[in-house]
Protein backbone atom coordinates (compact mmCIF):
# COMPACT_ATOMS: atom_id res chain seq x y z
CA UNK A 1 0.00 0.00 0.00
CA UNK A 2 1.20 3.50 -0.82
CA UNK A 3 2.67 5.14 2.32
CA UNK A 4 0.71 8.36 1.83
CA UNK A 5 -2.55 6.40 1.66
CA UNK A 6 -1.53 4.25 4.62
CA UNK A 7 -0.76 7.35 6.71
CA UNK A 8 -4.16 8.83 5.81
CA UNK A 9 -6.06 5.63 6.60
CA UNK A 10 -4.34 4.90 9.91
CA UNK A 11 -6.16 7.52 12.04
CA UNK A 12 -9.51 6.73 10.33
CA UNK A 13 -9.15 3.05 11.10
CA UNK A 14 -8.14 3.86 14.67
CA UNK A 15 -11.31 5.94 14.96
CA UNK A 16 -13.42 3.08 13.61
CA UNK A 17 -11.83 0.71 16.13
CA UNK A 18 -12.65 3.15 18.92
CA UNK A 19 -16.25 3.53 17.73
CA UNK A 20 -16.62 -0.25 17.51
CA UNK A 21 -15.52 -0.55 21.13
CA UNK A 22 -18.08 2.08 22.14
CA UNK A 23 -20.80 0.28 20.20
CA UNK A 24 -19.87 -3.02 21.86
CA UNK A 25 -20.03 -1.42 25.31
CA UNK A 26 -23.44 0.10 24.53
CA UNK A 27 -24.71 -3.25 23.25
CA UNK A 28 -23.73 -4.88 26.52
CA UNK A 29 -25.42 -2.09 28.44
CA UNK A 30 -28.55 -2.67 26.38
CA UNK A 31 -28.37 -6.42 27.01
CA UNK A 32 -28.14 -5.86 30.76
CA UNK A 33 -31.14 -3.50 30.63
CA UNK A 34 -33.09 -6.12 28.67
CA UNK A 35 -32.30 -8.71 31.33
CA UNK A 36 -33.58 -6.33 34.00
CA UNK A 37 -36.80 -5.92 32.01
CA UNK A 38 -37.14 -9.69 31.94
CA UNK A 39 -36.64 -9.94 35.68
CA UNK A 40 -39.23 -7.23 36.28
CA UNK A 41 -41.76 -9.06 34.10
CA UNK A 42 -41.18 -12.28 36.04
CA UNK A 43 -42.08 -10.51 39.26
CA UNK A 44 -45.53 -9.75 37.87
CA UNK A 45 -46.26 -12.53 35.36
CA UNK A 46 -44.04 -15.59 35.22
CA UNK A 47 -46.00 -17.00 32.28
CA UNK A 48 -46.09 -13.81 30.23
CA UNK A 49 -45.02 -13.90 26.58
CA UNK A 50 -41.38 -13.37 25.73
CA UNK A 51 -42.32 -11.76 22.42
CA UNK A 52 -43.75 -8.24 22.17
CA UNK A 53 -44.28 -7.56 18.44
CA UNK A 54 -45.76 -4.10 18.93
CA UNK A 55 -42.88 -2.99 21.20
CA UNK A 56 -40.25 -4.31 18.77
CA UNK A 57 -41.93 -2.52 15.86
CA UNK A 58 -42.06 0.74 17.81
CA UNK A 59 -38.35 0.55 18.67
CA UNK A 60 -37.32 0.15 15.04
CA UNK A 61 -39.71 2.81 13.71
CA UNK A 62 -38.52 5.32 16.30
CA UNK A 63 -34.88 4.75 15.40
CA UNK A 64 -35.62 5.01 11.68
CA UNK A 65 -37.35 8.33 12.31
CA UNK A 66 -34.34 9.58 14.30
CA UNK A 67 -31.81 8.34 11.76
CA UNK A 68 -30.08 11.15 9.90
CA UNK A 69 -27.92 8.91 7.69
CA UNK A 70 -25.83 7.98 5.91
CA UNK A 71 -26.70 4.64 7.55
CA UNK A 72 -29.71 3.41 5.48
CA UNK A 73 -33.14 3.10 7.08
CA UNK A 74 -33.45 -0.50 5.85
CA UNK A 75 -30.16 -1.31 7.56
CA UNK A 76 -31.46 0.20 10.81
CA UNK A 77 -34.31 -2.32 10.69
CA UNK A 78 -31.98 -5.22 9.88
CA UNK A 79 -29.41 -4.38 12.55
CA UNK A 80 -31.88 -3.66 15.34
CA UNK A 81 -33.96 -6.72 14.53
CA UNK A 82 -30.88 -8.78 15.30
CA UNK A 83 -30.04 -6.75 18.42
CA UNK A 84 -33.59 -7.19 19.70
CA UNK A 85 -33.49 -10.90 18.85
CA UNK A 86 -30.21 -11.37 20.72
CA UNK A 87 -31.40 -9.48 23.79
CA UNK A 88 -34.68 -11.40 23.75
CA UNK A 89 -32.68 -14.61 23.59
CA UNK A 90 -30.80 -13.72 26.77
CA UNK A 91 -34.14 -13.93 28.55
CA UNK A 92 -35.33 -17.02 26.68
CA UNK A 93 -34.66 -18.25 23.16
CA UNK A 94 -37.74 -18.22 20.94
CA UNK A 95 -38.62 -21.44 19.07
CA UNK A 96 -40.01 -20.86 15.58
CA UNK A 97 -41.65 -23.53 13.42
CA UNK A 98 -41.49 -23.31 9.63
CA UNK A 99 -41.53 -25.39 6.48
CA UNK A 100 -38.11 -26.98 6.07
CA UNK A 101 -35.59 -28.41 5.57
CA UNK A 102 -32.63 -26.04 5.91
CA UNK A 103 -32.44 -23.25 3.36
CA UNK A 104 -36.15 -22.75 2.70
CA UNK A 105 -37.67 -19.35 2.03
CA UNK A 106 -39.76 -19.89 5.18
CA UNK A 107 -36.52 -20.15 7.17
CA UNK A 108 -35.33 -16.92 5.57
CA UNK A 109 -38.61 -15.23 6.57
CA UNK A 110 -38.16 -16.45 10.18
CA UNK A 111 -34.65 -15.02 10.44
CA UNK A 112 -35.62 -11.71 8.83
CA UNK A 113 -38.64 -11.31 11.09
CA UNK A 114 -37.44 -12.70 14.43
CA UNK A 115 -33.67 -12.40 14.03
CA UNK A 116 -31.13 -15.22 14.17
CA UNK A 117 -31.26 -15.72 17.95
CA UNK A 118 -34.06 -18.27 17.62
CA UNK A 119 -34.27 -22.05 17.65
CA UNK A 120 -35.68 -23.27 14.36
CA UNK A 121 -38.13 -26.16 14.27
CA UNK A 122 -38.20 -27.45 10.69
CA UNK A 123 -41.49 -29.05 9.68
CA UNK A 124 -42.44 -31.19 6.69
CA UNK A 125 -45.75 -29.43 5.99
CA UNK A 126 -47.76 -26.34 6.83
CA UNK A 127 -50.04 -28.59 8.89
CA UNK A 128 -47.09 -29.55 11.08
CA UNK A 129 -46.18 -25.89 11.57
CA UNK A 130 -49.64 -25.21 12.98
CA UNK A 131 -49.61 -28.36 15.11
CA UNK A 132 -46.20 -27.52 16.59
CA UNK A 133 -47.34 -24.06 17.71
CA UNK A 134 -50.74 -25.24 18.92
CA UNK A 135 -49.09 -28.01 20.98
CA UNK A 136 -46.55 -25.62 22.50
CA UNK A 137 -43.56 -27.25 20.80
CA UNK A 138 -42.85 -23.87 19.22
CA UNK A 139 -43.59 -20.33 20.39
CA UNK A 140 -44.35 -19.04 16.90
CA UNK A 141 -44.69 -20.26 13.34
CA UNK A 142 -44.10 -18.75 9.92
CA UNK A 143 -46.29 -19.58 6.93
CA UNK A 144 -46.54 -18.20 3.38
CA UNK A 145 -49.99 -16.86 2.49
CA UNK A 146 -49.66 -15.22 -0.92
CA UNK A 147 -47.27 -14.82 -3.82
CA UNK A 148 -47.20 -11.87 -6.20
CA UNK A 149 -47.14 -14.22 -9.21
CA UNK A 150 -49.27 -17.21 -8.22
CA UNK A 151 -51.63 -15.69 -5.65
CA UNK A 152 -52.85 -17.34 -2.46
CA UNK A 153 -51.21 -20.29 -0.76
CA UNK A 154 -54.47 -22.14 -0.29
CA UNK A 155 -53.40 -24.67 2.33
CA UNK A 156 -52.24 -21.86 4.62
CA UNK A 157 -55.59 -20.10 4.24
CA UNK A 158 -57.51 -23.28 5.06
CA UNK A 159 -55.41 -23.88 8.18
CA UNK A 160 -55.91 -20.30 9.38
CA UNK A 161 -59.66 -20.82 9.14
CA UNK A 162 -59.75 -23.69 11.62
CA UNK A 163 -56.81 -22.92 13.92
CA UNK A 164 -57.08 -21.04 17.23
CA UNK A 165 -53.71 -19.40 16.51
CA UNK A 166 -53.47 -15.67 15.86
CA UNK A 167 -51.48 -13.64 13.36
CA UNK A 168 -48.62 -11.79 15.08
CA UNK A 169 -46.82 -10.18 12.17
CA UNK A 170 -46.07 -10.15 8.47
CA UNK A 171 -42.91 -10.40 6.39
CA UNK A 172 -42.61 -10.00 2.63
CA UNK A 173 -39.45 -11.29 1.00
CA UNK A 174 -38.14 -11.18 -2.55
CA UNK A 175 -38.17 -14.64 -4.11
CA UNK A 176 -35.10 -15.34 -6.23
CA UNK A 177 -35.20 -18.80 -7.81
CA UNK A 178 -32.22 -20.73 -9.16
CA UNK A 179 -31.97 -23.93 -11.16
CA UNK A 180 -29.55 -26.02 -9.12
CA UNK A 181 -27.63 -29.28 -9.58
CA UNK A 182 -24.67 -30.99 -7.94
CA UNK A 183 -22.39 -30.25 -10.90
CA UNK A 184 -23.63 -26.87 -12.06
CA UNK A 185 -24.73 -28.32 -15.40
CA UNK A 186 -27.58 -30.52 -16.64
CA UNK A 187 -25.53 -33.44 -17.95
CA UNK A 188 -27.57 -36.56 -17.17
CA UNK A 189 -30.31 -34.56 -15.43
CA UNK A 190 -33.83 -35.68 -16.32
CA UNK A 191 -36.09 -34.05 -13.73
CA UNK A 192 -36.54 -30.73 -11.97
CA UNK A 193 -38.01 -30.66 -8.46
CA UNK A 194 -39.64 -27.77 -6.64
CA UNK A 195 -42.57 -26.68 -4.52
CA UNK A 196 -45.70 -26.48 -6.73
CA UNK A 197 -45.74 -22.69 -6.33
CA UNK A 198 -42.09 -22.45 -7.39
CA UNK A 199 -42.67 -24.64 -10.44
CA UNK A 200 -45.59 -22.39 -11.40
CA UNK A 201 -43.52 -19.23 -10.83
CA UNK A 202 -40.84 -20.54 -13.24
CA UNK A 203 -43.01 -22.37 -15.78
CA UNK A 204 -42.44 -20.00 -18.72
CA UNK A 205 -38.67 -19.95 -18.19
CA UNK A 206 -38.53 -23.75 -17.95
CA UNK A 207 -40.69 -24.17 -21.05
CA UNK A 208 -38.43 -21.85 -23.05
CA UNK A 209 -35.09 -23.15 -21.88
CA UNK A 210 -35.51 -26.77 -20.76
CA UNK A 211 -38.83 -28.11 -22.03
CA UNK A 212 -37.55 -31.69 -21.79
CA UNK A 213 -37.09 -31.62 -18.01
CA UNK A 214 -39.86 -33.48 -16.23
CA UNK A 215 -41.30 -31.30 -13.45
CA UNK A 216 -41.98 -32.97 -10.12
CA UNK A 217 -43.61 -31.19 -7.15
CA UNK A 218 -42.20 -31.74 -3.63
CA UNK A 219 -43.06 -30.36 -0.19
CA UNK A 220 -40.65 -27.42 -0.36
CA UNK A 221 -37.84 -25.94 -2.43
CA UNK A 222 -35.39 -26.79 0.32
CA UNK A 223 -36.53 -30.41 0.13
CA UNK A 224 -35.96 -30.26 -3.64
CA UNK A 225 -32.43 -29.04 -2.99
CA UNK A 226 -31.82 -31.79 -0.44
CA UNK A 227 -32.96 -34.48 -2.86
CA UNK A 228 -30.92 -33.00 -5.71
CA UNK A 229 -27.84 -33.09 -3.49
CA UNK A 230 -28.25 -36.88 -3.25
CA UNK A 231 -28.99 -37.69 -6.91
CA UNK A 232 -27.07 -36.35 -9.94
CA UNK A 233 -30.06 -36.99 -12.20
CA UNK A 234 -32.14 -34.40 -10.33
CA UNK A 235 -32.18 -30.62 -10.47
CA UNK A 236 -33.94 -28.31 -8.03
CA UNK A 237 -35.62 -24.92 -8.02
CA UNK A 238 -34.50 -23.16 -4.84
CA UNK A 239 -32.92 -20.03 -3.45
CA UNK A 240 -29.35 -19.10 -2.59
CA UNK A 241 -29.65 -20.28 1.02
CA UNK A 242 -30.73 -23.76 -0.06
CA UNK A 243 -27.92 -23.94 -2.60
CA UNK A 244 -25.38 -23.13 0.09
CA UNK A 245 -26.97 -25.44 2.66
CA UNK A 246 -26.96 -28.46 0.33
CA UNK A 247 -23.79 -27.84 -1.65
CA UNK A 248 -25.46 -27.22 -5.02
CA UNK A 249 -24.30 -25.09 -7.93
CA UNK A 250 -26.52 -22.83 -10.06
CA UNK A 251 -27.08 -23.83 -13.67
CA UNK A 252 -29.01 -20.56 -14.01
CA UNK A 253 -30.00 -17.81 -11.57
CA UNK A 254 -33.07 -15.60 -11.40
CA UNK A 255 -35.28 -18.02 -13.33
CA UNK A 256 -38.58 -16.74 -11.88
CA UNK A 257 -40.89 -15.44 -14.62
CA UNK A 258 -41.58 -12.23 -12.69
CA UNK A 259 -38.37 -10.43 -11.68
CA UNK A 260 -40.34 -8.68 -8.90
CA UNK A 261 -41.59 -12.00 -7.52
CA UNK A 262 -42.40 -11.72 -3.79
CA UNK A 263 -44.03 -13.88 -1.15
CA UNK A 264 -45.84 -12.61 1.92
CA UNK A 265 -45.50 -14.62 5.11
CA UNK A 266 -47.48 -14.43 8.33
CA UNK A 267 -46.08 -15.05 11.80
CA UNK A 268 -48.55 -17.02 13.94
CA UNK A 269 -48.78 -17.71 17.66
CA UNK A 270 -51.10 -17.97 20.63
CA UNK A 271 -50.91 -14.36 21.83
CA UNK A 272 -52.73 -11.14 21.01
CA UNK A 273 -50.65 -8.22 19.78
CA UNK A 274 -51.30 -4.72 21.10
CA UNK A 275 -51.47 -1.63 18.92
CA UNK A 276 -48.19 -0.30 17.52
CA UNK A 277 -49.80 2.74 15.88
CA UNK A 278 -49.33 1.40 12.34
CA UNK A 279 -51.08 -1.92 12.12
CA UNK A 280 -53.04 -4.28 9.97
CA UNK A 281 -55.94 -6.57 10.88
CA UNK A 282 -56.77 -9.86 9.14
CA UNK A 283 -60.28 -11.31 9.26
CA UNK A 284 -62.30 -14.14 7.70
CA UNK A 285 -65.92 -13.58 6.71
CA UNK A 286 -68.73 -15.53 5.08
CA UNK A 287 -72.12 -14.40 3.86
CA UNK A 288 -75.27 -16.15 2.66
CA UNK A 289 -75.35 -17.03 -1.04
CA UNK A 290 -77.75 -14.32 -2.18
CA UNK A 291 -77.72 -11.23 -4.36
CA UNK A 292 -75.91 -8.24 -2.89
CA UNK A 293 -74.52 -10.13 0.13
CA UNK A 294 -70.86 -9.34 -0.60
CA UNK A 295 -71.64 -5.67 -1.23
CA UNK A 296 -73.48 -5.45 2.08
CA UNK A 297 -70.61 -7.26 3.81
CA UNK A 298 -68.12 -4.60 2.74
CA UNK A 299 -70.37 -1.62 3.48
CA UNK A 300 -69.28 -1.17 7.16
CA UNK A 301 -65.66 -0.77 6.04
CA UNK A 302 -66.63 2.03 3.67
CA UNK A 303 -68.94 3.65 6.24
CA UNK A 304 -66.13 3.92 8.79
CA UNK A 305 -63.39 4.78 6.27
CA UNK A 306 -61.44 1.59 6.92
CA UNK A 307 -59.09 0.78 4.04
CA UNK A 308 -59.04 -2.77 2.72
CA UNK A 309 -55.68 -4.03 1.41
CA UNK A 310 -56.53 -7.62 0.56
CA UNK A 311 -59.65 -9.54 -0.46
CA UNK A 312 -59.29 -13.27 -1.16
CA UNK A 313 -61.98 -15.95 -1.47
CA UNK A 314 -61.87 -19.69 -0.77
CA UNK A 315 -64.68 -22.22 -1.35
CA UNK A 316 -66.50 -23.20 1.82
CA UNK A 317 -66.76 -26.81 0.55
CA UNK A 318 -70.46 -27.02 1.34
CA UNK A 319 -71.47 -27.80 -2.22
CA UNK A 320 -73.64 -24.68 -2.24
CA UNK A 321 -71.19 -22.33 -4.02
CA UNK A 322 -70.49 -20.52 -0.76
CA UNK A 323 -67.17 -18.88 0.06
CA UNK A 324 -65.01 -17.67 2.90
CA UNK A 325 -63.49 -14.24 2.33
CA UNK A 326 -60.04 -13.42 3.68
CA UNK A 327 -59.80 -9.68 4.24
CA UNK A 328 -56.95 -7.44 5.43
CA UNK A 329 -57.70 -3.90 6.61
CA UNK A 330 -55.47 -1.09 7.80
CA UNK A 331 -55.57 -0.41 11.52
CA UNK A 332 -55.71 -2.34 14.78
CA UNK A 333 -58.92 -4.04 15.91
CA UNK A 334 -58.94 -1.72 18.96
CA UNK A 335 -58.76 1.45 16.83
CA UNK A 336 -62.12 3.21 17.02
CA UNK A 337 -62.99 3.09 13.32
CA UNK A 338 -61.86 -0.51 12.87
CA UNK A 339 -63.63 -1.62 16.06
CA UNK A 340 -66.91 -0.05 14.90
CA UNK A 341 -66.65 -1.59 11.44
CA UNK A 342 -65.86 -5.03 12.85
CA UNK A 343 -68.72 -4.81 15.33
CA UNK A 344 -71.19 -4.11 12.52
CA UNK A 345 -69.69 -6.84 10.38
CA UNK A 346 -69.96 -9.41 13.14
CA UNK A 347 -73.70 -8.82 13.47
CA UNK A 348 -74.53 -9.09 9.78
CA UNK A 349 -72.36 -11.88 8.36
CA UNK A 350 -72.85 -15.63 8.59
CA UNK A 351 -69.27 -16.24 9.78
CA UNK A 352 -66.81 -13.88 11.45
CA UNK A 353 -63.29 -14.51 12.71
CA UNK A 354 -60.51 -12.06 13.55
CA UNK A 355 -57.18 -13.71 12.76
CA UNK A 356 -55.25 -10.96 14.51
CA UNK A 357 -53.99 -7.39 14.49
CA UNK A 358 -50.26 -6.89 14.03
CA UNK A 359 -47.64 -4.29 13.03
CA UNK A 360 -47.43 -3.54 9.32
CA UNK A 361 -44.11 -4.28 7.70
Amino acid sequence: MDKALSDRLAPLRARIDDLDEQILDLLNQRARAALEVGEAKLDFDADGPILKPEREALIIRRLQALNGGPFPAEAVAAVWSQIISTCRGLERVLTAAYLGPQGSFSEQAVFEHFGHAVTGLRCESFDEVFRAVEAGQADVGMIPVENSTEGAVNRSLDLLLNSPLKVLGERTIRIHHNLLTRSGNLDGVRQVLGHPQALAQCQSWLSRNYPGLERLPVASNAEAARLASLDPTLSAIAGDAAAQAWGLVAVASGIQDDPQNQTRFLAIGAMDTLSSGRDKTSIILAVPNRSGAVYEMLAPLATHNVSMTRFESRPARTGQWEYYFYVDVLGHREDEAVAQALSELQHQVAFFKVLGSYPRQ
